[in-house]
């Protein structure tokens, strides 16, 4: 249908001039952009429909990517968690062998302080009866133990052997009630008896005249009468001295110097005699020796 009533320019006069007045526009921006500040106006008018027509689009995108992150980062906590419990059993570990470490190297210092035939053993069982002192360690007649023989750890003397096995022994520990031992005081040479007392941490000595020289701080060591222990061994530092009015006797407790109640290391050892001692210091070592084994 034609309009009845026709205003203005045609259609194709439209068309034609803004067809011109783009290129002229065109030109102009090319050539010297005049039309540069109307550009950022309009993008600036245009920009929160372009933000409004991409927000579902970014919305999408971000929630995939929470999801997303929020499963990498449970994954990663537990993957972490894992990794931190088995660190820390193997750092709780490492702590264990460093301290067995040190105190191997202790027991292998005191064999040379000791300068007899030794052999390491280790703590299976602690005796549960509370009136008995003993202890089981994992070496036997296949090893060469025997009944009576000294038992130190790297500190002092700890006990003796008194039942042996094909692979363990019994060693009954110096503070049992049933054990005695002749020490010396190492001061002044001053030789007694320590007894056990049933405690862990407490010897007496028995039998000195309240006259006698003897007092708190002193070592006594072992004094090699009986043939037993060999002399020269720490055994328990004097703790306290009592003189009563009109006994005939004081009252003399020690405490013992090796390390009870926490050993898990001992030393076997074998008392050698001039002999063997010259036979130590010249021979080599075997290369068939045992592992554990140390001579000086």
């Amino acid at each position: 249908m034609k309009p009845i009533f026709t205003q203005g320019p045609s259609i194709t006069s439209r068309l034609l001039g803004a067809a011109i007045l783009s290129i002229v526009l065109m030109v102009l921006d090319h050539r010297q952009n005049h039309l540069e500040t109307l550009r950022s106006a309009l993008a600036v008018a245009l920009y929160p429909i372009q933000y409004l027509a991409t927000l579902p689009a970014s919305l999408v995108e971000e929630m995939g990517d929470a999801f997303s992150t929020r499963g990498q980062i449970q994954t990663d906590r537990e993957r972490l968690s894992r990794e931190n419990l088995e660190l820390r059993g193997r750092l709780l570990k490492f702590e264990a062998l460093e301290a067995e470490n040190m105190r191997l190297r202790g027991l292998l210092d005191s064999t040379f302080k000791i300068g007899e035939r030794v052999l390491i053993a280790e703590l299976i069982a602690v005796e549960q009866n509370p009136f008995s002192q003993q202890v089981i360690i994992d070496k036997g007649d296949a090893s060469g133990t025997f009944s009576g023989q000294p038992v130190v750890d790297a500190h002092a003397v700890v006990g003796q052997v008194i039942h042996t096995d094909p692979i363990t022994s019994t060693v009954l520990l110096i503070t049992d009630a049933r054990h005695a031992l002749p020490v010396q005081v190492n001061r002044n040479g001053l030789r007694t008896i320590a007894l056990g007392t049933g405690l862990i941490n407490e010897l007496e000595l028995p039998h000195l005249p309240n006259n006698a020289d003897i007092r708190p701080g002193d070592l006594l060591v072992t004094s090699g009468l009986g043939g037993r222990f060999p002399p020269g061994y720490p055994v328990a530092e004097v703790t306290d001295v009592r003189h009563e009015p009109g006994q005939h006797f004081a009252t003399v407790s020690a405490r013992p110097t090796a390390h009870l109640d926490r050993i898990r290391e001992v030393l076997l050892v074998w008392t050698l005699n001039p002999d063997d001692l010259l036979q130590e210091a010249v021979a080599s070592p075997e290369s068939t020796a045992e592992t554990d084994e140390v001579r000086q």
